[in-house]
């Protein structure tokens, strides 16, 4: 496993030891690296959305229904 040294500001460094305190995170670390594994999986997300947006924009209309769609983005997402 990678280590890497990171400075954190006093409010951050704060935060992250009332994680650890409350017992929600066994170390900071692992904190940390949970925090990197929901922002990829959001960046993720965004991408899909952004790449369908481009590929709508491109495509023209459509006859589906606004219910349609959100279905089949739901199923999408959900795999």
């Amino acid at each position: 496993m990678a280590r890497q040294s990171i400075s954190l500001t006093e409010p951050n460094d704060e935060w992250l030891k009332a994680q650890v305190d409350s017992q929600e995170y066994a170390s900071k670390s692992e904190l940390v690296n949970d925090l990197i594994r929901q922002a990829r999986k959001q960046q993720a997300e965004i991408d899909w959305v952004r790449t369908k947006l481009e590929k709508a924009e491109k495509s023209g209309f459509t006859s589906l229904t606004k219910e349609q769609i959100l279905a089949e983005a739901k199923a999408s997402i959900n795999g």
